[in-house]
C-alpha cells in the first residue's frame, strides 16, 4: 500500500502551530519521505484560527490533501472546524496532556506545540533520535526546557503504531519565496529593495538575514522600484518584491524602464483582491493585469512557477533574461506557492553575461541595431543617458516622428528576439498520460493539484511557464492530438482561457476556484468527472 499522510496542526495565532507544522514535516524529511505543507493563516496578529497541513509521501507531493490522518490540536476551535475531513481511523490530538506537563515542568505557554510533537512522534513510532535532531535543529531559545519537556511527553506516550522510516533524508525544504531569492542570489543578485506586503515579504526577510546582497526596505513601492530602476541603471542586477495592490503602484515605473532599457526583475506574489481582498490568501487574478502592465507599447518577460524548484529557476532565468534583452521582467507567483514549504532539488543556474560595450567608437546608449539590443555601458564607463522620455540613440529627447518610429521599431525587435529565446527555453511542461485526447491547461500553483489528479485519471497536463512572450510553438507541440482542453484556475474570470482565445486557442471547458483557497486533488477529481 502506498504510504502518504496527511498531517494538520493548528491553533490560535501566537501558539505555535506553524512551527510545529515545520518540525513535524522534518520529522518526515528525515524518515525519507517527499513532504509539502500548505499554510493557512488569517490577517491577525494573535487569536483567530491557524493551521498548517502536512503531507508526507512516499512519492513527490506538490500539494496537500483536503482530508486529514491526524489533527493535532492546539486549542478546541481546531477540532471544531476539521474533524469533519478527519479520515476514517483517522486520530485527533488533544492539547490537554500536552499543558499538563509543560505546567508540571514550569515551561511557557507556547512550549505546548513541542509536548504535542512529542505525544505525536511516539504514536507513530518515530525514533527519539530523529526527534531530537530536528528539535536541536529547529528550536532556537530555551532548547535545554523545550526539550525536558518533549522527553517527559514522548515517554508518558504509548506506540500506536508504526510509520516506516523509507531512507535516511531526502533533499531540504524550503518555502516558495526562498526559492525565488536563491535563483536570483545565482543569477547575480546585487540589490533588493522592497516594501513589505504578503505574501512576498519573507523574500525581504530572508535576503536581509542572510546578507547574501544589498537588502533595503523602501518607504512604499513606488520607492522600491524606482531604486531598483537607479541601480540597475548603475549597473547592478536589482529585483524587488510585492503583491497585487503594491504591483499596482509600479506600473508606471515598469514602462519607464522598459522605454529606458534598464533591466529589472519584480516579483508579484497574488493574493486575494481586488483591493485588500483577502490579504492572506491566494489567488491567480492578476495575470492580465501583469502581462498587460505599464503603459504604452513595451515588451517585458512575465513566467509563473508551479513549485519552489521552478521558482528557483525562473527567478535566475528572469534576471539572467531581463539583463539579455534590457527590459523588465516579471515572476507571477501567488500566495499558495510564495509561502507552501517544497522538498529542494533544483537545477543550478548560473550568471550569464550582459552585452557589454566594446569601447571601440563613440557610446550610443539607444543604438539601432538589427535585433534591437543595444550595447550596455555604466556611468564611469561613458557619458550614459538614461530618460523616460522618447530619445535618439545617445538618448537626447526627441519629438520628430521619423525618430520616434526608428527607437519604438527598435525596442518591438527586441520582442522578436524575446519569442525566439523561448524556443530555446522550457516554456512548456507536460505531464500525465501524454497520449491522452483530453488535456489539462493550467499555470503557476495549481500545478500539484492539477499533475496528481490527472494522473489519477489518466489526462495529460499542459503546463504554461511562459506567459509573455506566449510560447506558441511549444504550446501547438503540446496540444497534438488533444481534442477537449480543461482550464483550471484560481480566479473567477477564467483568465488563462483569455490569454489562450488571443493566441487562437480554443478552451472547451474551465474549472474555476475563487473561494481564495488552492485546489485539492480530491475537489478537482470530483470536478473532473462531472465533465
Amino acid at each position: 500500500m502506498e504510504k502518504d499522510y496527511s498531517i494538520l496542526v493548528g491553533g490560535e495565532a501566537g501558539q505555535g502551530s506553524r512551527k510545529a507544522g515545520l518540525i513535524i514535516a522534518k520529522i518526515f524529511n528525515q524518515m525519507g519521505y517527499s513532504v509539502f505543507i500548505h499554510e493557512d493563516y488569517q490577517s491577525l496578529i494573535k487569536g483567530g484560527h491557524n493551521f498548517s497541513q502536512i503531507r508526507a509521501s512516499q512519492k513527490e507531493c506538490l500539494t496537500h490533501r483536503k482530508t486529514s490522518d491526524f489533527i493535532l490540536a492546539l486549542d478546541n476551535k481546531t477540532v471544531e472546524k476539521h474533524k469533519s475531513f478527519l479520515n476514517k481511523g483517522g486520530v485527533i490530538i488533544s492539547g490537554e496532556k500536552s499543558c499538563e506537563i509543560v505546567k508540571e515542568l514550569g515551561g511557557s505557554r507556547i512550549m505546548g506545540n513541542i509536548a504535542m510533537i512529542a505525544i505525536f512522534s511516539r504514536m507513530i513510532g518515530v525514533d527519539w533520535k530523529i526527534l531530537l535532531s530536528v528539535l536541536k535543529k529547529e528550536i532556537s531559545r530555551d532548547i535545554d526546557k523545550n526539550i525536558e519537556i518533549a522527553k517527559k511527553a514522548y515517554n508518558e506516550t504509548e506506540e500506536l503504531f508504526k510509520i516506516e522510516k523509507l531512507k535516511d533524508a531526502v533533499n531540504p525544504l524550503l518555502i516558495g519565496n526562498v526559492a525565488i531569492a536563491l535563483g536570483a542570489i545565482d543569477a547575480g543578485l546585487d540589490i533588493y529593495s522592497a516594501y513589505p506586503m504578503t505574501p512576498a515579504t519573507s523574500i525581504l526577510h530572508y535576503l536581509a538575514e542572510k546578507r547574501k546582497t544589498i537588502t533595503t526596505q523602501a518607504e512604499n513601492e513606488i520607492s522600491a522600484i524606482q531604486s531598483i530602476i537607479g541601480s540597475a541603471y548603475a549597473g547592478k542586477r536589482s529585483m524587488t518584491g510585492t503583491s497585487g495592490g503594491g504591483f499596482a503602484l509600479m506600473t508606471e515605473a515598469i514602462s519607464f524602464a522598459a522605454i529606458a532599457e534598464i533591466p529589472i526583475l519584480v516579483v508579484n506574489s497574488q493574493r486575494a483582491g481586488p483591493a485588500s481582498g483577502v490579504p492572506t490568501y491566494s489567488a491567480q487574478a492578476d495575470l492580465l493585469f501583469t502581462i498587460n502592465s505599464g503603459h504604452g507599447d513595451m515588451t517585458r518577460f512575465v513566467a509563473s512557477p508551479g513549485d519552489a524548484n521552478e521558482a528557483y529557476g525562473l527567478s535566475g532565468t528572469l534576471l539572467n533574461l531581463a539583463w539579455k534583452y534590457q527590459t523588465p521582467a516579471i515572476l507571477l507567483a501567488d500566495k499558495e506557492l510564495s509561502e507552501s514549504t517544497y522538498e529542494f532539488y533544483p537545477k543550478k543556474i548560473k550568471k550569464e553575461t550582459e552585452l557589454l560595450w566594446k569601447k571601440k567608437r563613440d557610446y550610443k546608449r539607444y543604438e539601432i541595431v538589427k535585433n534591437g539590443i543595444s550595447p550596455l555601458a555604466y556611468p564611469g564607463q561613458a557619458i550614459v543617458k538614461s530618460t523616460s522620455y522618447e530619445h535618439n540613440e545617445f538618448g537626447y529627447t526627441v519629438e520628430d516622428e521619423q525618430s520616434i518610429v526608428a527607437m519604438q521599431d527598435k525596442r518591438l525587435r527586441k520582442f522578436k528576439e524575446m519569442e525566439k529565446e523561448l524556443d530555446k527555453i522550457e516554456a512548456i511542461k507536460v505531464y500525465g498520460n501524454k497520449k491522452s485526447d483530453k488535456a489539462i491547461v493550467c499555470w503557476g500553483s495549481t500545478k500539484g493539484a492539477v499533475k496528481e489528479t490527472a494522473e489519477t485519471l489518466g489526462l495529460k497536463v499542459i503546463q504554461i511557464l511562459f506567459l509573455q512572450p506566449f510560447p506558441v510553438n511549444q504550446m501547438k507541440k503540446a496540444l497534438k492530438g488533444v481534442n477537449k482542453l480543461i482550464s483550471v484556475e484560481c480566479n473567477a474570470t477564467g483568465q488563462l482561457a483569455v490569454l489562450l482565445s488571443q493566441h487562437g486557442i480554443k478552451v472547451d471547458k474551465q474549472i474555476l476556484k475563487y473561494d481564495m483557497r488552492p485546489f485539492t486533488p480530491e475537489d478537482l477529481e470530483l470536478k473532473l468527472k462531472k465533465l
